[in-house]
């Protein structure tokens, strides 16, 4: 077994079950250390016992290494690959969830996510997404390290330097934008307008009055480049908990509606973001939807199966979920749809990761499984 596509399984494993940061980073490392040796000096340093001589590769990574050079699956990847077989799966949303084509809302090591732009192209395409939307923080944000006008730009450039090697997959550009307490959005009008996709989401005065709350949410799904509405009531399921914010679903979901603005239907396991009954109105409302992970690592974006199965125990139907659209109808969309600017600059170039392998069959979709 190739000793970085173990290292990188493990990581992915490890990001999937939301294990401690400094885990992950440990394989992700040593993954990228054995990456950057010479063809031959992996083998040669397993003989010579100096291994964990390499900076960034310690006795448990070591371990995987010489296990998987000597044509072995590692015990330790293993381990993981029959925890997470024995995980329950979600129930239901199987053919919704081999419709989907994309994810809207993934994070960087630009912001709070905890892995390049790169790895997080790569494993989206590896999961078989044609497209996905990179959308770091917005500037107010700071405990999430959000991006100022500035660097939002300098992303750009990395993104579309990509873009030239990647193809058929594309990485979308886009920005998580925060919707301040007056309902405008936390970003340079002018580089709105330069993006592919915009989600926006409350991530402060989240307990509001549910009056200026409504307002609020309207106005910010009415922006001519609101594209998505992220996680609408900002609860948090784990931990200490965070209750829902509280607003008037029915007008909030009318004006997503009436805007073409899609609801998010979030994917991370602490928010499960609407809850069902908002689900339910807002699929009564005649919203369309977005099921997307909200990524913080490579192995996070392989959480959209929970959502297809809350999607389809709502009642959501599938020609209404954004993330099943091709890249190019998924712009034209945004370019010509209700309360979409139309003057907009053409869609990036096509994109794919170097090195990456596709899932067989067009638009088809891999179980999950991270190749390195």
């Amino acid at each position: 077994m190739d000793p970085v596509t173990a290292l990188r399984r493990i990581a992915f494993l490890l990001e999937r079950s939301q294990a401690a940061t400094y885990r992950v980073k440990a394989f992700r490392t040593a993954a990228a250390a054995v990456d950057a040796m010479a063809p031959g000096e992996a083998a040669e340093r397993v003989a010579a016992n100096s291994l964990e001589r390499v900076a960034g590769i310690g006795p448990r990574t070591a371990e995987v290494i010489r296990e998987a050079l000597a044509g072995e699956t590692p015990g330790y990847l293993d381990r993981l690959e029959t925890e997470a077989a024995a995980e329950p799966p979600a129930e239901g949303g199987e053919e919704l969830f081999a419709r989907l084509t994309g994810d809207c809302h993934l994070h960087s090591d630009w912001s709070d996510g905890g892995s390049p732009i790169e790895e997080m192209g790569r494993t989206a395409a590896e999961l078989g997404h044609a497209w996905a939307v990179l959308t770091d923080h917005s500037p107010r944000l700071t405990v999430a390290r959000g991006l100022s006008p500035d660097r939002l730009r300098e992303q750009l450039a990395v993104v579309a330097r990509l873009n030239e090697e990647w193809a058929p997959f594309r990485l979308l550009t886009g920005i998580e934008c925060d919707i301040l307490p007056d309902g405008s959005l936390d970003q340079e009008p002018e580089l709105l307008e330069r993006l592919d996709v915009v989600v926006v989401s409350v991530h402060s005065k989240l307990r509001m009055d549910p009056e200026p709350m409504t307002r609020r949410l309207e106005a910010a799904v009415r922006h001519p480049r609101a594209n998505v509405l992220g996680h609408c009531t900002g609860r948090l399921l784990a931990g200490r908990g965070r209750p829902e914010s509280r607003f008037d679903a029915d007008r909030v979901f009318a004006a997503c509606a009436g805007a073409g603005t899609a609801v998010e239907i979030n994917c991370r396991p602490e928010r499960r973001d609407p809850p069902r009954r908002l689900l339910r109105a807002a699929v009564a409302a005649g919203a369309l939807f977005a099921i997307d992970t909200d990524a913080h690592a490579p192995g996070q974006l392989d959480w959209q199966r929970s959502g297809c199965a809350r999607a389809e125990e709502c009642g959501v139907p599938a020609d209404r979920v954004v993330t099943t659209w091709s890249a190019d109808r998924l712009l034209d969309w945004w370019l010509t749809g209700v309360g979409r600017p139309t003057h907009r600059r053409p869609p990036c170039a096509p994109a794919r990761p170097r090195g990456f392998r596709r899932s067989p069959g067009a638009g088809g979709r891999r179980p999950g499984y991270f190749s390195g």
